[in-house]
């Protein structure tokens, strides 16, 4: 029987933990984005039409991350048909934790099932990469590999072919994200990248190189500690804090009120924690809360755990 429709729902994630620009992935269990793929006729004129929960995203699919997905699918495989995205937004858009990401990792996920193309995961998260360039302008794999696969994503660009290695974080890996209600401009991922140094000083890429080596030997320890040690930007960061008012305090406060490390989350303007335990994670919420305050910036906090990617929904 020819299924009619297909849902999924895809997390948020945070992008680069510090030193991993554009390599690193978490997927976080925060929030999440629901797409629901309808086949509105068959043997149409493969026109994508899109329904939004959150009127402040783009209806048209060319500017629409879950659209440009379906699009570039409907091409590659000759799919004719008139199809209906429905996107439930349920990830802050603009806001540094993969809101564009997720919209697109779900739809991914939910035209693959519809049309029964079985696609692997690899070549998947490829088809979830060209809903990036809604937001960033180009394709980038760290975010949709994350809400896609799910737990920590290292990226990997070889030969022109995309690998991906995924490891589980340690079960007592607890993050605090803090999202101030800032104005942000359109396309801000574009906007963030812009500022970023064309050279840097050969020491900052050996800084960074030793701290992306310890998040990963971290991750595959499943030791808490060993992570955050390498959750030091030299490059990537100093570049960018400039665009989140209150910034050096809301990482201060919170380092002071006991999170082990504190970095931007992706592209921001949000910034998130990391501890072992809950047991300060409400101190260290209302820590990060109080850092934007002095800026006369409001902001929200989310304590969450990892979260093991993309799902099909009934």
């Amino acid at each position: 029987m020819t299924m009619k429709s297909c849902s999924a729902a895809a997390p948020c994630s945070t992008a680069n933990l510090g030193p991993g620009y554009d390599v690193f992935g978490l997927a976080l269990d925060a929030f999440e984005d629901k797409v629901k793929v309808s086949r509105a006729s068959s043997d149409g004129e493969g026109r994508i039409s899109i329904k939004n929960s959150d009127q402040a995203i783009p209806s048209t699919p060319e500017s629409n991350s879950a659209g440009l997905v379906a699009k570039k699918m409907m091409q590659d495989f000759g799919i004719s048909d008139n199809i209906e995205i429905e996107v439930t937004k349920g990830v802050p858009s603009g806001y540094g934790v993969g809101s564009s990401a997720a919209s697109a990792a779900a739809a991914a996920m939910a035209f693959n099932t519809l049309y029964d193309l079985k696609i692997d995961k690899n070549r998947l998260v490829e088809y979830a990469a060209e809903g990036e360039v809604a937001s960033a302008g180009t394709k980038h794999y760290d975010n949709v590999s994350a809400s896609l696969l799910g737990s920590f994503v290292v990226c990997r660009i070889a030969s022109d072919r995309l690998q991906f290695t995924r490891l589980e974080p340690p079960k007592d890996l607890v993050l605090v994200i803090a999202v101030p209600w800032l104005e942000v401009p359109k396309k801000k991922t574009e906007v963030a990248r812009s500022v970023l140094p064309k050279v840097v000083p050969l020491k900052d890429v050996v800084h960074n190189i030793s701290g992306a080596a310890t998040i990963v030997a971290g991750f595959a320890l499943k030791d808490v500690e060993t992570i955050t040690k390498g959750i030091d930007d030299a490059i990537i960061e100093p570049a960018r804090k400039h665009l989140i008012p209150g910034y050096d305090s809301v990482k201060q406060n919170a380092i002071s009120a006991g999170a082990l490390a504190v970095t931007i989350s992706g592209a921001g303007p949000s910034m998130i924690a990391f501890l072992k335990t809950s047991k300060n994670a409400k101190t260290v919420a209302a820590a990060m809360v109080k850092g934007f305050k002095e800026t006369g910036i409001e902001s929200r906090t989310f304590v969450c755990g990892a979260s093991k990617g993309a799902r099909l929904l009934a």
